[in-house]
């Protein structure tokens, strides 16, 4: 999930892109998008999805619930519906968290090269 989707100026990204943000296959997104019906990618007029940067937000958070959490469909759909703002809250603040940690490791193996 290295993809920086503030910084990237695509409007559209297609299920392979998407599949390959969150290293899942495109099967697996279609099943979530039956699962979620918070996940409504538009499609073109030969019926090729075409997910935005929220479908990719409510996406990573469904990941973060059912394969970094270990959720079952069901808790993760009925905690999205319940408390989306918690979720995303809670998802939000494990990015950070992750993103700090990264640069905390970076700046230890900086300075164990000073030593």
């Amino acid at each position: 999930m290295a993809l920086n989707l503030n910084k990237d100026l695509k409007q559209f990204y297609s299920i392979a892109e998407v599949g390959e943000i969150f290293n899942v296959p495109a099967s697996l997104l279609r099943y979530w998008e039956k699962e979620f019906p918070t996940i409504r990618p538009k499609k073109s007029g030969n019926n090729v999805r075409m997910y935005t940067k929220d479908d990719i937000e409510e996406i990573r958070l469904i990941y973060d619930l059912v394969k970094v959490r270990n959720m079952k469909l069901a808790a993760a759909r009925e905690l999205i519906q319940r408390n989306r703002n918690g979720a995303k809250n809670s998802n939000d603040l494990m990015a950070r968290l992750t993103n700090v940690r990264e640069q905390l490791i970076a700046i230890k193996k900086e300075l164990d090269t000073l030593v």
